[in-house]
Order: C-alpha cells, then structure tokens, then sequence
C-alpha cells in the first residue's frame, strides 16, 4: 500500500480527500541496480574472493545521480523497502535474481537535516548487521575502545537512545559488544571484574596475538587487527574499522551469512569538492567493505575515477574504480550507461505519462482523481518531467481549493522559487553566477559561459558542467544546456536567495552575454554556417528580450542572407508577454519572414516584408533587405510592375543589394521576354549580380540548352569558390531542369547532385526547379507523369510561386509533345495563355507552340536573340530527339 503523503493530508480540512505517496515507474533504475548486485555476489561467493586484499579494484558501487527535486531519496527508500520487504516491491519491478543469499538492506540519509556524522554513519552499520544475531568481536572490541576514549562517561547505550538509533535499529548491540568483551576476557583468562575494562581486554589481546597463543587464533586469522587495536583511537582510526568488519561478515558461517546493501542517499550534502573530508571517510568505508554492495544517490556523478584526486582521497583512478569511469562522453550523461560498464546511472526526467499517472494517484476522491485531466495536461508539460515540479503544483492545487478558488489550468502556468532555492543550494557563490548567467543562453559551451559571466577563469563553468541539471549532446555547437524547467523558472521566477539578481544585474548579465556571443562568431570561420545561425539564433532572443542595440546582429543578418540557405531563425518566445517595438524586433520578423517564405505562401510574405519596411525601426541598409526581398516575393507572384519598382529603389540606393536589385531589373526585362535587354544587363552584374546564373536563364528559353548549361555550370561553380552553398544549390537545380530537356545521358547525375546540394539548405523553389527535371527527364514515359504534375501543381499553387505554375506547365506541355498528344499539348497551351496573361513569362506559349509545331494563335512579343525559326527550329528539335530516344529503347 502506498504511504499517506502528510503534507497534503495537514494541507485541508476536506475529510473525504485521499492523499498518497506516488511512487512512479524508475523500472529501469531497479534493474541496474539489481544487476549489479547479481554481479557483485557472484564476485564474492566465488573461492578466489579476499575481503583482506586492499590492492584489487573494487566494484562494489552503483551511484544514481541527478537534479534536486527528480526523485533520488523517493528512490533509495524504495530500494530499501523493496530489498527488505518484496511485498513493498512495485509490481513492475521484477524480482531479482540474487540466489540463497541473505540481503541485508540498511539506508543511511546524509542530508544536512539528519544531522549526519561518520560516526553516525559507522554505528548504523553495525545496528544493521546486529540483526544476524551473534557478536562481530574483533570490529567491537576497537569500537568500544573508540567510544571510550573518544566519550568518555558517556555509554554508547544512552548515545543510541539519544539519538534514534536504537529504536530504528534495536537494542541489540550493546548486548553483542559486551558478549564479545566477555568472551575475550574469558579466553584470555582475565578476572571478571577486568572483563569490563576495554583497555585492559585489548591490551592482553594484543599481546596474545603477538604471540600467537592457540586461545586466540580466531581472531589471529585477521591480519590487520592488531594494528587497528594498537592505532590512536580517534576519527581516522575509527574510518579503518569496516576492514574489521568486512573480515568478520566473510568468516561467518553460511547460514547466518548476509551481503549487507548500504544505501547512501544525499551523498552531495557532505561537503563541497573542495573540502573532502567526510567523503574520504565513506570512501575508505566502501572500499575496506568490499562484500558490501553500495548504492549511492546524489546529485552528481562520484568523481573517484578521477586520477586527479589523488591525495584528496585515498583510493582514486579509473584503475581502483572501473566501474565508476565513464566509458566515454556520451554515456558521463546518459541515462542508460553501457550495460556492465559504468555504473554510474543518470536519473532522468519523468515521461509525459509518468506525469500524468504520478498526478492521478497523488490527490483523489471517491477513487477517482482530484486533479482534472486538463490541470494535468498542463503541468506535465511545463514539468519537463521533474517530480519537484509534479509535488509543488499538487500543494498549490491544494492552496487554491483552499482559498475558495476552483484550479484552473492557467493557474498552473506557473514558476516556483523553491525550485531556484532547491537548484542552487549546494552550488558555490561563482557557480551561482555562472548558472544565472547561462540560463540565457539556449545551449553554450564552456568558452561561451565563461565570457558571459564575466569571469577570467573557467573554474566555475568547469564545475557547474558536471552538475545533473546541465545537459550534455556531446556533438553538438554547443554542448551543454540547461534543464528546461530549471532555465524557465531561473528566468522566470521570482527569485528569494540572498544572492538574488536585481534587473540592472539581468541586464548587464544580457549585455555580456550578447557581446559573447559576438565574439564567438567573429573568432569562427567565415564560412561556418553551423556557427553564424547559432550565434543568431541565441543573440536575437537576447539582443529582444532585454532591448539591446542591434550591433553584431547587422553584420550577421547580412551573412546569413548572403548564403541563401535559409534555416529557420526564429528565436523562442519572449518571457513577456508581446515583443517590443524596436529594432531588435523588427530584424526578428524580417529573417523570420525570409527564412518561412520558404514554407508559405508568397502573399504572406510580401505582407509580413511591407509591415517590417513601414515600421521605420530598421536602420537604412536592413529595410532596404526588406524592399528587395519584398519586391522579388512580388515578382514570384506575378506583381512584376510593383517589383520593378522595388527593385529599382534598391538598385539607385546603391546599397549591398544594388547588385541583387540590378539582376532582379534583369530578369524582369527577361520575364517580358525582352531577352536582349537582359543579356546586356547580365553581362554588367559580376559575381555579386550572379551573372552566370542570370544568363543561363535567358540562353535556356532560346532552346541553347548547351550554352545555358554551362552558364549554370559555371554559377555553381563561382558559388562554390565563394562559399556560397544556396547560390550553388540554385544554380545547380536550373542546371538539372535545362539539360532533362535534351537526352544528355547524364542527366540522371545533374539531378542527383541538384538534390544533394539541397538537402544541405531550404530552398522551395529550386527544390520543385530539381522536381520538375525529374519530370521533363520522363516526359514521353509511360512513368505516371501525368499524376506527378498534379501532386506538384498542389504544392505550387500553396506556395504562391506564379512563375513555377507556368514552368510546370511547360514541362507537361513538352511531355504530351514527344507523346504527339495533340489534345494534351492544346490543354497545356490553354493553361499556360491563363498563367501568362498578364503579359509576363507569355513566351512560354510560344514554346509549347514550337515544341509541338504548331503556328501561333497570336503575335509573338518576345525578342528572341536569333530568329523566331531558328528558336522555333532547337524545340521543335527537341522533341524530335526525346520520341526517338524512347523509340529506340523500345526497339532494343
């Protein structure tokens, strides 16, 4: 039955409200656990198995390590239960297989609150073995030497009575110790009313191992006894004991034999990493007790692999410990270490449906669950699976019913600063600043913290990396990160520490974290894609979160641009409510609106482009990349006079994207088909007016598809040389749709590497330029084309991409005129008069004439650069070619 959860319980006076314990899944934890100690019993029943040999590696370990509030001290009472009881076992937790042997389970709480002590932690030991029910002398008899010494007049039964030991553990040690004084008085012949004095007993002792008298030669087969007996009795000593005890469990009879599990929970709370006192006490503890299993939960992983503790602690290396090495990066902060190698283990985040199902079983009444489905939905969403979360919500739950206010899912869109307090409570003072500091960034590297936080030395960052509520993707930009909660509620919640932040301290916090970032990028690779939208990413939210000055953004905006490739930017949402209006802002919606036109409809962006120009919060060279991506969005539908204008703008602005706007004047010209005009105007734009590319485009149209090729060809080429892998991904795509006209016999490869060079960025409309290659390569077919152009004909009309309608069309046209479907080609003429009539791309109509050698219905307008035969001639010429390629595969 689950435990009543007491704090609930004194939370209402509503009598018919069931409260409980939940205790939920960690399936996973019981069964490495539980393996591991299948193991280590192995380990130790085996012949060759010494408890004496201090030398051999020791195994004996397995730590649970993970953020406050996850659930570590909920699970080692579990364990503890479940080992002691299996009726306390949850049902999904299978029963270990573990043989005959006797477990027994003691859990040693090191919290600050249990006033814990090695002592302490030395004597609960012992009660615990005092359950096997016969005296442990040689351990004892030094015990009770110690006590004497260490509390004088001070019996060590009054001591246990005093502090609660005696009635969690029972009484029966004192009985046991004196029973083994006695005992040894008794075989050394002493008087009796010598046997109560331990100086005396260990003294004669001594002596009779010295000599080797046969009266003592059980306790003579514990090499190290002596030694320990004749040591100054104080702490240190005290830390050598359990070597006593660990030869004193081995030598007992196998029907009284045990394997205690010694659970240490809260491990993190002896001390900071720089004074190690008390862990070298349980270190030594653990390592002089080798056929004890130990279980270890804290908030960290234990560091004793750690060869550059040697002389911290004892015991250090990856040699002594090889079970506590992380075998490589990734498995330091996984959550399913490598099976039999590291047993160190992260406790993770709770699933959606832990949430849920821990929430159910929490509050309830009349058997059914208080908290309704939709409260729940929303607090393990913002959860992120940390059962702290999970425990706060439940009490405010609880603190709104109790108000007289009915809970409601916004109630729960909340942040708690006991979560802050719960975080930081074992971090040092730099670490504090470092956590705060980093809670702005998304994810960060040890580099970038230490810069944001102001500090000349990585210390700090080295130490706050290795805590369980940073994350790590070992591969990644930036490795770490911030467990989502604990970031939320860092930022978002009002903060009561003594080293709380004010907001001139955010503030300056952001200004450093914003100029680091910077930096970041200026000391990377021009050509690092990874690193610049990185760098935006983060610095836009910041630069807008907190209103800085665009600085670095300008220059990166421009990079980012630059590369055509488009990856989404848009930073994650404001902690307030609505952005503000500055500048910051608007740059926010400008790359966001470039980087979606990808993914909506050319409307949307041209309206989302006009609102970012007319804000006037830009400065002159960014809202001129409005205008210009504004004006080509309008061309792509079909809005040629107002991009004209546009691009004209630009173009006298003389700005960055003079060039740009000067090729975009270019291909307007060709879109009226004036080609003339827009081969003249190519050969002035150079590399920054992507002249290759432009002339490709007027060369394809006049049937040349060999020059246009090469034109492509050599755009992809430049672009490459200039690192420029959207420009080259474009060039490309045009390349593959020119050449699926003609039967070149590669075209299978133009095309494949069109689509691995747009696999690398996010381009819509040369992606669909490389689809409808596929199409015009298998015009003539009997492949399904028909049914392909309408697939693609839907996603065009989504996208808004005008200028993509009609070139579809074209290649339909051109597939019905190897077919010879004269019915077809006069369909595909038809459409394409519909998608031309505003005047612009109407020479496509031409074409589909010319493919399929028929007259013209109209006067031609377009100025052709040789005669209209001459073109009419190469299409015509074409399609020819395809119908007797097809035939001749036919025929063979």
């Amino acid at each position: 039955m689950p435990g009543r959860d007491l704090r609930a319980l004194f939370s209402t006076n509503d009598r018919t409200l069931g409260t409980a314990e939940a205790f939920t899944n960690r399936q996973a934890q019981w069964e490495f656990a539980m393996a591991a100690l299948a193991e280590h019993l192995r380990h130790v029943n085996h012949s060759a198995f010494d408890p004496e040999d201090v030398e051999v590696a020791r195994n004996n370990v397995v730590v649970f390590h993970g953020i406050g509030g996850i659930g570590k001290s909920t699970l080692s009472r579990k364990f503890e239960a479940s080992l002691a009881d299996p009726t306390q076992r949850p049902t999904q937790w299978g029963a270990p297989v573990l043989g005959r042997t006797r477990i027994l389970p003691v859990r040693i709480d090191l919290a600050r609150s249990a006033s814990p002590d090695f002592e302490k932690v030395v004597l609960s030991v012992r009660l615990a073995l005092a359950a096997i029910g016969q005296p442990l002398p040689a351990f004892d008899l030094a015990l009770r030497r110690y006590w004497e010494h260490q509390h004088p007049g001070d019996p060590l039964e009054d001591y246990l009575n005093r502090g609660g030991l005696a009635a969690r553990f029972g009484k029966a040690l004192p009985q046991q110790m004196q029973s083994a004084l006695a005992d040894v008085a008794q075989t050394l012949l002493l008087p009796g009313t010598v046997g109560s004095a331990i100086g005396q007993v260990t003294g004669a002792l001594v002596g009779a191992l010295r000599e080797r008298r046969q009266t003592v030669r059980a306790l003579a087969g514990c090499a190290r006894l002596v030694d320990l007996l004749e040591s100054e009795p104080d702490l240190d000593s005290l830390s050598y004991y359990p070597h006593l005890l660990a030869w004193e469990l081995a030598r007992m009879p196998v029907a009284k034999r045990v394997t205690p599990v010694i659970l240490l929970d809260a491990f993190e709370e002896i001390g900071d990493r720089t004074h190690r006192d008390f862990e070298r006490l349980l270190q030594r503890l653990v390592w002089l007790m080798p056929n004890a299993f130990f279980v270890i939960t804290g908030r960290s992983r234990l560091q004793w692999s750690d060869e550059a503790l040697q002389g911290q602690l004892d015991y250090t290396g990856p040699t002594a410990w090889p079970g506590l090495a992380a075998q490589d990066a990734l498995h330091a902060r996984t959550e399913f270490p490598a099976p039999g190698r590291d047993r160190q283990m992260l406790i993770g985040d709770f699933s959606f449906e832990d949430c849920d199902d821990y929430l159910a079983r929490r509050l309830f009444a009349d058997g059914r669950p208080l908290i309704g489905d939709s409260i729940r939905r929303v607090i393990g969403q913002r959860s992120h699976g940390l059962p702290l979360y999970l425990d706060l919500c439940v009490m405010r739950f609880l603190e709104l019913r109790r108000s007289g206010h009915t809970p409601q899912p916004p109630d729960f869109d909340h942040d708690f600063p006991a979560l802050i307090a719960r975080t930081v409570s074992d971090l040092t003072a730099p670490e504090r600043h470092v956590l705060r500091s980093v809670s702005l960034f998304s994810s960060f590297d040890v580099a970038l913290a230490t810069r944001a936080a102001g500090l000349s030395q990585q210390a700090p960052v080295l130490r706050l990396v290795e805590r369980p509520f940073i994350r790590e993707t070992p591969f990644a930009l930036w490795p770490f990160h911030l467990h989502a909660l604990v970031r939320a509620t860092i930022r978002g919640a009002d903060d009561q520490t003594d080293d709380r932040w004010s907001p001139a301290d955010w503030q300056q916090a952001a200004s450093r974290a914003f100029a680091a970032l910077g930096e970041q990028w200026r000391d990377g690779s021009d050509r690092d894609r990874l690193l610049l939208v990185g760098c935006l990413r983060q610095g836009l939210a910041i630069a807008r979160d907190y209103r800085l000055d665009l600085g670095w953004l300008v220059e990166a905006a421009w990079t980012y641009v630059g590369d055509s490739v488009w990856e989404p930017l848009d930073p994650a949402a404001s902690p307030e409510e609505g952005a503000a209006a500055t500048a910051v802002a608007a740059l926010v919606e400008l790359l966001s609106a470039l980087a979606r036109r990808q993914h909506e409809n050319r409307a949307r962006t041209v309206e989302r482009l006009v609102a970012v120009a007319d804000s006037g919060l830009l400065p002159a060279e960014l809202s001129e990349m409005a205008v210009y991506y504004q004006a080509k969005a309008q061309r792509d539908l079909g809005h040629t006079e107002e991009s004209r204008l546009g691009m004209q703008a630009v173009a006298v602005g003389g700005g960055r994207l003079a060039a740009n706007a000067r090729r975009g004047l270019a291909q307007l010209s060709r879109l009226a088909g004036d080609f003339p005009t827009a081969l003249e105007a190519a050969e002035r734009l150079g590399w920054e007016g992507r002249h290759h590319r432009v002339v490709g485009d007027v060369y394809w149209v006049q049937g040349t598809m060999h020059l246009a090729a090469q034109a492509f060809g050599a755009a992809r080429a430049e672009a490459e040389e200039h690192g420029k892998t959207g420009e080259a991904a474009m060039s490309q795509a045009m390349r593959a749709f020119t050449l699926a006209f003609t039967t070149d016999p590669t075209i299978d490869d133009e095309i494949d590497l069109g689509e691995r060079l747009l696999a690398q960025v996010d381009l819509r409309a040369a992606t669909l330029d490389v689809r409808i290659a596929a199409l015009l390569r298998d015009a003539g077919t009997n492949t399904g084309v028909e049914d392909r152009v309408q697939v693609l004909a839907v996603e065009i009309s989504t996208s808004g991409l005008l200028f993509l309608q009609a070139k579809l069309e074209l290649a339909r046209a051109f597939h019905h005129a190897v077919r010879d479907d004269q019915a077809g080609v006069a369909s595909s003429i038809s459409r394409l008069h519909e998608l031309t009539r505003e005047g612009y791309y109407a020479y496509y109509v031409d074409i589909a004439h010319f493919m399929a050698d028929l007259a013209l219905d109209t006067r031609s307008h377009a100025r052709w650069l040789d005669d209209q035969q001459t073109v009419r001639q190469r299409w015509r010429s074409m399609v020819i070619d395809r119908g007797a390629l097809l035939t001749s595969r036919l025929t063979t």
